[in-house]
C-alpha cells in the first residue's frame, strides 16, 4: 500500500496518511498526504508545491484507490488463510524520511451500525485532525 502511494506522488512526500476499512462485504480505502508541511488530500497535492506539479487527473485516483483497495483484499485473503480476524478499521501513517510505518488496528464495527456514518466520514475526521497539528 505504501509503495503504490509513493508512486502516485513521485517519492515526494515527507508523509502518507492510508485509512483502509472492511465492514462485512465493504473494503474502503483512501489516502492524504503531507507535503512541504502541508496536509492535502489526493486530489489537492498541487496546493502543497509551488514549481512543479503532481498528476492529479481523475484516471490516476481513480487507479490509486482500485490498487489499495485490491491490496486490501489482498490483506483480507491472507487473514483467512492463516484464520486470523480482519481488522475493521486500518489506519497507517508512513514517514518517509525516517523510513518508518506506524499502524492502529481496530477489530470492532466502525459505521454498519451507524445509519450516518461511513468510511468516507472517519477519513475527513481523521484528515481534519492531523491537518489541526499542521505547524
Amino acid at each position: 500500500m505504501v509503495a503504490v502511494c509513493l508512486e502516485y506522488v513521485e517519492n515526494r512526500p515527507d508523509d502518507i496518511y492510508i485509512y483502509c476499512s472492511y465492514e462485512p462485504e465493504m473494503y474502503s480505502f483512501d489516502v492524504f498526504f503531507r507535503i512541504n508541511g502541508k496536509t492535502v488530500r489526493k486530489n489537492k497535492l498541487n496546493d502543497a508545491v509551488s514549481n512543479e506539479q503532481y498528476d492529479v487527473e481523475l484516471d490516476r485516483q481513480r487507479a490509486l484507490l482500485h490498487n489499495g483497495n485490491e491490496n486490501l483484499k489482498q490483506i483480507h485473503a491472507k487473514c483467512k488463510e492463516f484464520g486470523r480476524d480482519m481488522p475493521t478499521e486500518i489506519k497507517l501513517h508512513y514517514d518517509v524520511k525516517k523510513n518508518k510505518l506506524e499502524g492502529s488496528y481496530n477489530y470492532e464495527l466502525v459505521y454498519s451500525n451507524d445509519n450516518e456514518r461511513l468510511p468516507d466520514h472517519i477519513f475527513g475526521a481523521w484528515f481534519n485532525e492531523v491537518k489541526s497539528h499542521e505547524e
